[in-house]
């Protein structure tokens, strides 16, 4: 038995070898984009050149930049790198633009349920909210839970309560309410042929500070005319936001139940931390093999420790921006700027 110990070990060795080996070379993958300090996206999908008029165009953009100036500031300033990515989203679900706060779609008893998550890659601290009514900045609330409570996840009644008792104003559905999302929901309950490609959804933030330290938040209104009461992975800890000093931080945005089955923003942790796969292998073959195979689509923006960042999609495109550590800024909303890996 003592002999046979050495020759099992070398073999389970030699199978994960292989099995890294295999996987890193299933996926081909562009180099990732270096330097990056902070990243923001606003929802994958397709949004074809040509799609958006001037004024359509400019607001995305200028959306996008407001968040990586507003998070960029944080970590320009020594705060926490936690404090950019949720100044980040902050902006983002302050914009109509976006199916986050502001923006939030319907469900389908023509009410938002917003779902937000955010976690410290330092010491793994997380926290989520699900099915938020009255809350402007669900992220905000996330943190709050993380920060404030011995808790990770609070849902629904209880989470708006939570807020109200921590000093966080109350927030009426009207808010939240536009014309575009009201008429997409009019739209899904009674499609028509041609019907204009929806365009803006989830949101997230995952930033890196000087001290490497990690953080990733994400935050959504869900899927238009959802069943009330579901719950997506935005606010699912290693579905929709994940964060290791160790590997990388990520935020997801798709379908997301199959982002929750396959434990997607962990899995592209495991795989760096296990299979040793740099960040842009370890999340194009989560993303564009894994997720698929389940039938599903989307896409995430990871970045590693060193400001390597990743940006793969299984759809056409993901609206997305980054800001480098010498504060230039990127915005990419076109399919053909969005390269898919």
């Amino acid at each position: 038995m003592r002999r046979s110990l050495p020759v099992s070990a070398g073999l389970a060795a030699l199978v994960i070898a292989l099995s890294g080996s295999q996987l890193a070379t299933a996926t081909p993958t562009r180099a990732p984009l270096a330097h990056v300090v902070l990243a923001v996206h606003g929802g994958a999908g397709s949004l074809p050149r040509g799609s958006l008029t001037p004024e359509e165009e400019k607001a995305y953009r200028d959306g996008l930049t407001r968040a990586l100036r507003t998070g960029y500031a944080q970590i320009k300033k020594g705060e926490p790198v936690l404090g950019a990515v949720e100044k980040a989203v902050n902006v983002l679900e302050d914009d109509p633009n976006f199916n986050a706060g502001k923006g939030a779609v319907f469900n389908a008893d023509a009410e938002q349920e917003l779902d937000a998550s955010i976690m410290n890659g330092r010491d793994l601290r997380s926290g989520a909210v699900a099915g938020v009514h009255h809350t402007k900045n669900p992220i905000s609330l996330a943190r709050l839970v993380m920060e404030k409570s011995p808790h990770v996840f609070m849902a629904g009644k209880g989470a708006d309560d939570f807020a109200l008792r921590n000093g966080v104003p109350y927030t009426t559905q009207d808010y939240f309410w536009t014309q575009r999302r009201w008429n997409q929901l009019m739209e899904a309950k009674h499609p028509k042929p041609g019907a204009k490609t929806e365009t803006g959804g989830t949101v997230g933030a995952i930033a890196l500070d000087g001290s490497h330290n990690l953080a990733a938040a994400t935050s959504t209104g869900g899927l238009t005319n959802k069943q009330p009461g579901r719950v997506g992975d935005s606010p699912v800890i290693g579905a929709g936001t994940y964060a290791d000093n160790r590997t990388a931080a990520i935020s997801s945005t798709g379908t997301g139940e199959a982002f929750i089955r396959s434990v997607a923003a962990h899995d592209i942790s495991a795989l760096m931390q296990y299979a040793h796969m740099p960040v842009a292998r370890a999340a194009a073959t989560v993303v564009n093999e894994k997720v698929p195979a389940l039938g599903a689509t989307g896409g995430v923006i990871a970045l590693d420790p060193r400001g390597n960042l990743a940006t793969p999609h299984s759809t056409k495109g993901i609206i997305n921006g980054y800001i480098t550590a010498d504060g230039k800024i990127t915005t990419r909303l076109y399919d053909d700027e969005t390269p898919a890996s």
